[in-house]
């Protein structure tokens, strides 16, 4: 039973993450809001709402900002991993759309193998080499839709994308020690709200002129929903890694671009070119094939 909610609560929370995509992507190309602005609304407001729950519970929020070897580190969770995830993928659904930003989030993986064989000074093992090629050869169609004679996506577009791997990979990697000691919950609250207060104060200028577009209630209500959807959408993700394996995950989160996919097309007629297709299930089949060979190589460790 568990594992069924396990797997309920990862397929549900891939859907509604994927489906924020296209609802960002709406909100950038109909109003005049800028990333910068919807990202201040949406990480204050969000990480200002987990703490004031945290709070009413009776948790001490301000106890992490005690010590300074955990303020620190919120401080630099929140920039370059909470504020470095949100804007790259912003930025990225506003240089291509949401499905190609999507699909290159996955790129984390490879990124994350790759400091960590820095890092110990060993090669990576042969599986996990050969996830990645498969993974670059699905990157390289999803870039050029199978054709040397120009890239598919802009320079900015491939220039965001790349970031996007390296933002979650950091995001991944960073805060692991600091949610240990205090919980998911309140590292990520103080991340988002740090986030959109140092985003805040780099735009404190340009901030007011910005207020005017929450003066369009579709607009608004849009903004709404990005921050409900994927605030709920993180809450199931982490729960759902009590009752299932990370392999299942990995493979479950393929309902992310899909989602975002269906969403595009019904809601943009967006659709991407045969090659740029296959380069995605591509993709996706190579990222499974490094969770599988990691956990492989994991619990061969552990015996």
């Amino acid at each position: 039973m568990d594992r069924i909610k396990g797997i309920l609560m990862i397929v549900i929370g891939a859907m509604m993450w994927g489906a924020t995509g296209p609802m960002i992507e709406w909100i950038l190309s109909t109003s005049e809001m800028s990333i910068s602005f919807m990202l201040i609304v949406r990480l204050m407001v969000a990480g200002g709402a987990i703490l004031l729950i945290l709070k009413m519970k009776g948790v001490q929020v301000i106890r992490p900002l005690r010590f300074k070897v955990w303020s620190r580190q919120l401080f630099l969770f929140g920039i370059f991993g909470m504020l470095g995830v949100q804007f790259s993928f912003a930025a990225s659904i506003d240089s291509s759309n949401a499905v190609i930003a999507t699909l290159f989030q996955f790129l984390a993986p490879i990124y994350i193998i790759l400091f960590v064989s820095l890092r110990q000074k060993k090669n990576p093992p042969a599986a996990q080499v050969i996830g990645m090629i498969v993974t670059m050869v699905g990157l390289f169609l999803l870039l050029t839709n199978g054709t040397l004679s120009g890239f598919a996506l802009t320079k900015s577009a491939v220039f965001w994308g790349l970031t996007v791997g390296f933002a979650f990979a950091f995001y991944t990697l960073y805060p692991v020690r600091l949610m240990n000691e205090w919980g998911v919950l309140l590292s990520v609250g103080w991340g988002m709200l740090i986030g959109g207060l140092a985003l805040f104060i780099l735009n404190i200028f340009k901030f007011g002129s910005q207020v005017k577009t929450l003066a369009d209630w579709d607009v608004t209500g849009m903004l709404f929903l990005v921050i409900l959807i994927g605030t709920v959408a993180f809450v199931l993700f982490l729960g759902s890694m009590k009752y299932i394996s990370p392999i299942e995950t990995s493979i479950l989160s393929s309902f992310e671009p899909l989602t975002a996919m269906i969403v595009s097309m019904f809601w943009f007629g967006s659709v991407l070119g045969f090659w740029q297709i296959a380069g995605g299930i591509i993709m996706l089949l190579g990222i499974t094939g490094l969770s599988v060979a990691g956990s492989r190589i994991k619990e061969a460790r552990q015996d």
